[in-house]
């Protein structure tokens, strides 16, 4: 094993890392993408009877009105997401819409202006993009908006919250539009229309569970945890004063000072509040029914007057008692709970229920909740005329039960919860790697073992990471990161791909153990593709083409060509770095699954079926991404594959078996194009194969079977051992 000092090699990949930064630096001189709309353009876009007003200097909007009698109200704004908020996708490159929205905060409009997401260029193409963003017309600001089955785009108006339809094999890219969109809308609609109400749904506190001490009800109200309202008779006469329902009710004339109905609201859901006033079995059952994220809400009601009413039904959304925060409409949902409440005595026989608010609806413990009751009265007979008046009750949690929102847990740990699964069967199939790299030699004990072993995980690659969970690393993430850089851009958009994220995680960590190859020849969903095709192509008899070593030699160095300039005009023209990054054919074969436009699939498959006859060639010659891996590889710590001083002199046994033509002459492994597919380790460790180990074991005269493989097939040859 080396000693643990940096070697030249080393030296060299911290140099080129440390120029690269310096050449993002000067590139970021480069002037920053801004709105595109001219007044010319937004005069064609918005024709008469529409006027279009003058561009705020301060914030970029175009305020649109409209001749009204004298009158010019402002009916809309206008406004470029790239202007508001520019959250790059994952080219690296922010979504520009040119967002309408009108007075109330209702989206009337919403157009792509420009994008260089992957999927959507010559993948899918963008016509599924052009569909998810009309889905937005006649949605509201006050509504929680999220992406998922639209369950509520029917009645997007009266909803409290509202699902969009996503795409399928984009789900990353349209929440990263989604919040694009909201967060620009919503600076416009804080600036424009008063929104300081236009909070962003994702943005929420979350309950603290371990904060709980014993306490009885009026220690539940001492400490802010049960708030009370009481209405009197006097109340609500002096609210019906002046209309039809004024002196309808006898009983209020008679004894204004009494109670018409006196309302405790708790929320249940918090620990300190639920566990004192339920039973240890009613607790457990209440978190039974409650999902991630949900709410639970009490309501107790004593007095003349039903909060329920005398139709309602169990489990229904109750008509007479609403719920808003900031103004956001909220669904109060009946959890028909059947528990026992405990309550004091004064409230024996008081009406309660429990109400679900549902996680989606984006409720925030941190904000106050508005209540309002309303209460009907009317006057006639046969067509009688009714009045409804609202009073208005709430509560507020304190700050000691839960735990403010931070800025930067927006929008992608939604995603991060939603695909916990699959993490989970990523970082399970990490482990094992890790675990048969750490141990090389007891998984090539055998080569009917490590065949085994090699089938299955490249088998769990492509069929799992690859196609299914859709994680396949591209040089895509290479320049996006690029580009970010340059334009002074968060690179928070990473974190709306979780299995991009971890999978870069574990490739940085797995090349300074072991190097370039983890990835390359173990978790590159492609590259497992091709290697499945060449077993495949071996098993049916097709002799695989081994490609003289000097040859071979120069042809490995045009990945460098490639990576260099694909990240070289990756600094200076966004559309070029569209066009150059398809010499990756992963987004045709993997993210796609060969659905994609002929030249596309016609170049993926063939070099797919080129893999058939030149091992790997794609991957060992023109993949930019594996250049990017060899310079990343550079920080390995370790000669980790054992090496015999017999190998390669005389002994050239491995370096004939090694497919990825990897180890030179003299025995030495080149790890930057060692793919770890531990071939040699197997003959290593193998008495039958390995030729120092025959010759060890056996008469050191007469003759001695060795296999030895010939153009890259096994054979058997009489050698002669030496005297």
């Amino acid at each position: 094993m080396a000693p643990f000092l940096f070697r030249p090699a080393q030296l060299r990949a911290f140099a080129t890392l440390t120029f690269g930064l310096l050449f993002f630096a000067l590139c970021a001189w480069l002037p920053a993408q801004a709105g595109t709309m001219t007044r010319d353009a937004m005069l064609k876009a918005f024709p008469p009877p529409l006027i279009v007003g003058e561009k705020d200097r301060e914030l970029p909007v175009w305020p649109i009105l409209k001749q009204d009698g004298t009158a010019t109200p402002i009916v809309a704004y206008v406004f470029e997401s790239v202007d508001m908020a520019p959250i790059p996708g994952f080219s690296g490159t922010p979504f520009n819409l040119l967002v309408t929205l009108d007075a109330k905060g209702i989206f009337t409009n919403v157009r792509v202006l420009s994008h260089h997401e992957p999927v959507f260029l010559d993948g899918l193409g963008e016509e599924p993009m052009r569909r998810f963003v009309e889905q937005y017309k006649g949605v509201s600001l006050m509504q929680s908006i999220k992406i998922g089955a639209g369950g509520n785009s029917q009645a997007k108006a009266g909803s409290a919250n509202v699902y969009l339809d996503g795409v399928a094999k984009a789900t990353a890219s349209v929440r990263i539009l989604n919040q694009s969109l909201l967060a620009a809308s919503l600076k416009v609609a804080r600036a424009k229309m008063g929104y300081a109400k236009g909070r962003d749904p994702e943005l929420v506190a979350r309950i603290r569970p371990e904060v709980y001490a014993p306490m009885d009800w009026n220690a539940l109200v001492g400490a802010g945890l049960v708030s009370s309202k009481t209405v009197s008779n006097r109340d609500i006469e002096q609210a019906f004063a002046g209309t039809v329902g004024a002196g309808q009710d006898r009983e209020a004339g008679q004894a204004p000072e009494g109670a018409f109905v006196a309302l405790h609201a708790a929320y249940l859901s918090v620990p300190a509040t639920g566990r004192n006033l339920l039973t240890p079995e009613g607790w457990k059952v209440l978190q039974g029914r409650l999902d991630p994220g949900d709410h639970a809400l009490l309501l107790v009601g004593k007095g003349r007057y039903s909060f329920l009413g005398d139709d309602f039904v169990s489990g229904s959304v109750p008509d007479r008692v609403t719920l808003q925060q900031e103004g956001l409409p909220l669904e109060l949902r009946d959890l028909d709970l059947d528990a026992r409440l405990i309550l004091p005595a004064a409230l024996q026989g008081a009406e309660w229920r429990v109400f679900r608010v549902n996680a989606p609806a984006g409720l925030d413990p941190a904000q106050a909740l508005d209540f309002k009751l309303r209460v009907t009265r009317s006057k006639g007979m046969i067509y009688p005329e009714r009045v409804n008046k609202d009073f208005a009750f709430g509560t507020a949690l304190p700050a000691k039960y839960f735990e403010s929102a931070s800025a930067d847990d927006k929008g992608w740990h939604s995603i991060w919860r939603a695909r916990s699964a699959e993490l989970a069967v990523l970082l399970a199939g990490l482990a094992v790697l890790a675990w048969a790299l750490a141990r090389p030699a007891w998984v090539s004990r055998s080569k009917r073992r490590l065949a085994i072993f090699r089938t299955g995980y490249l088998l769990f690659t492509l069929g799992f990471i690859g196609w299914y969970a859709q994680g396949q690393l591209s040089v895509v993430n290479i320049t996006a990161l690029v580009q970010a850089l340059i334009a002074g851009r968060s690179l928070g958009f990473f974190m709306y791909d979780p299995m991009t994220v971890v999978l870069w995680g574990a490739v940085i960590l797995s090349a300074v153990v072991w190097g370039r190859g983890t990835f390359c020849g173990w978790l590159c969903p492609f590259g497992a593709l091709q290697e499945l095709v060449s077993k495949a192509a071996n098993a049916l008899g097709v002799r695989q083409v081994r490609i003289p070593d000097r040859v071979d030699s120069r042809l490995k160095k045009l990945k460098y060509i490639v990576l260099g300039v694909i990240v070289l005009v990756a600094c200076f023209s966004v559309g070029w770095t569209d066009r150059l990054v398809e010499v990756e054919p992963f987004k045709t074969s993997i993210t796609l699954g060969f659905n994609r436009f002929w030249p596309f699939v016609a170049w993926a498959g063939g070099l797919v079926v080129l893999s058939a006859f030149f091992y790997k060639g794609y991957c060992r010659y023109l993949c930019p991404l594996g250049a990017g891996m060899v310079v990343l590889g550079r920080l390995r710590r370790f000669d980790w594959i054992a090496r015999r001083a017999e190998c390669g002199q005389p002994c050239q046994r491995c370096r004939s078996d090694c497919a990825y033509q990897a180890i030179d002459k003299p025995g030495k492994i080149d790890y930057d194009e060692c793919f770890q597919c531990l071939d040699c380790v197997a003959i290593y460790t193998n008495e039958e194969l390995c030729v120092p180990l025959i010759l060890k074991n056996r008469h050191v005269s007469g003759q001695v079977r060795i296999p030895i493989a010939v153009a890259g097939n096994p054979a058997a040859k009489l050698v002669r051992g030496a005297p």
